[in-house]
């Protein structure tokens, strides 16, 4: 059991709106949380030690190429087009505290094939996809995309994908009636907590944490 927030708006001309909304939430998010809550974080550093957060006023973006080549330059091992695995993820975050002084970045322009088929594509290289992901202390917290509206581009994605189109015939005739351009992301909060606070544990963010092998208390 988690607590999430879920996100979803119409794009008047580009996705990158929806990572404007993403950088104005969690920015002021952190200010407040450090103006107004400083003696609870003194008191969780006191049990659990974390280096204050770093993050900018203006959320670092970096695409997802840059990515990779700051990876291979540091001698990581990553494909090109591929997905960064969890290694990956924090030794960019590692190289991204270096270079740029923050915990807090949006990894933008994934690869297409690494993201679902309801993703848009980039209209200058659809190899690539108007998606990001958003980091703490190298770890995702948010996942965020625009959506393809489009139920030809939709039903031609999904088949490439393998995916019966029978089978979610509804879905792509639901954008026949007219949708806008539109995207979103989603957030679990009890993992912006953990990594805010550098608790290392989730089970630590909640008060009642649930999983597989705990459901009392």
């Amino acid at each position: 059991e988690f607590v999430g927030l879920d996100m979803e708006m119409a794009i008047k001309g580009h996705y990158s709106e929806v990572c404007d909304v993403v950088d104005r939430l969690f920015v002021a998010m952190f200010d407040h949380l450090n103006k107004n809550c400083a003696k609870e974080l003194e008191a969780i550093n006191r049990q659990y030690p974390f280096k204050p957060l770093k993050y900018l006023p203006k959320t670092l973006r970096i695409e997802y190429d840059e990515g990779i080549r700051m990876l291979k330059e540091a001698g990581v091992h990553v494909e090109a087009m591929g997905d960064l695995n969890t290694e990956s993820e924090k030794k960019l975050g590692e190289l991204v505290h270096t270079k740029y002084d923050t915990d807090f970045y949006m990894l933008c322009r994934y690869p297409s094939a690494v993201r679902p088929f309801y993703t848009m594509p980039c209209s200058d290289d659809p190899r690539y996809s108007n998606s990001f992901d958003v980091f703490v202390r190298g770890e995702e917290i948010i996942s965020g995309a625009q959506r393809v509206h489009v139920p030809e581009v939709l039903a031609r994605q999904a088949e490439e994908r393998g995916i019966d189109v029978g089978s979610i015939a509804a879905y792509v005739d639901a954008f026949r009636y007219g949708a806008p351009p539109h995207g979103g992301f989603g957030v679990g909060l009890e993992r912006v907590v953990m990594l805010f606070c550098g608790l290392g544990n989730i089970r630590k963010a909640s008060l009642f944490p649930r999983d597989p092998r705990r459901l009392n208390p």
